[in-house]
């Protein structure tokens, strides 16, 4: 069983940077690939970025935030986290995180645990 909560949200301008945090519960945080993804209002949950458990490391991105957003994570804190600079109001969601076995997937149904989501919004 994992928890997750996400941290660090908030009200931006377009054009700046936010990072997001997710704490991971749990002594076996590595195993885990973690994933995020972003959900609009009226619009279905999409995937953002993913990386693999710490024996790969392999990152995956959404074509959107290539070369904006980067996913870290940091298993002596149990934490993953997400750099997202250049906002863009097309950007705003409520960002989850999540986790699954070893490798990073982009679809949403291969993840097996959730946070509850942190609000990010980006003024024009």
């Amino acid at each position: 069983q994992v928890s997750l909560v996400e941290s660090g949200g908030g009200l931006v301008q377009a054009g700046g940077s936010l990072r997001l945090s997710c704490a991971a519960s749990g002594r076996t945080f590595s195993i885990y690939a973690m994933g995020w993804f972003r959900q609009a209002p009226g619009k279905e949950r999409e995937f953002v970025a993913a990386i693999s458990s710490s024996g790969g490391g392999t990152t995956k991105y959404a074509d959107s935030v290539k070369g904006r957003f980067t996913i870290s994570r940091d298993n002596a804190e149990n934490s993953v986290y997400l750099q997202m600079n250049s906002l863009k109001p097309e950007d705003t969601a409520v960002y989850y995180c999540s986790a699954r076995p070893n490798t990073a997937t982009m679809a949403a149904s291969t993840y097996d645990y959730w946070g509850q989501g942190t609000q990010v919004t980006v003024s024009s």
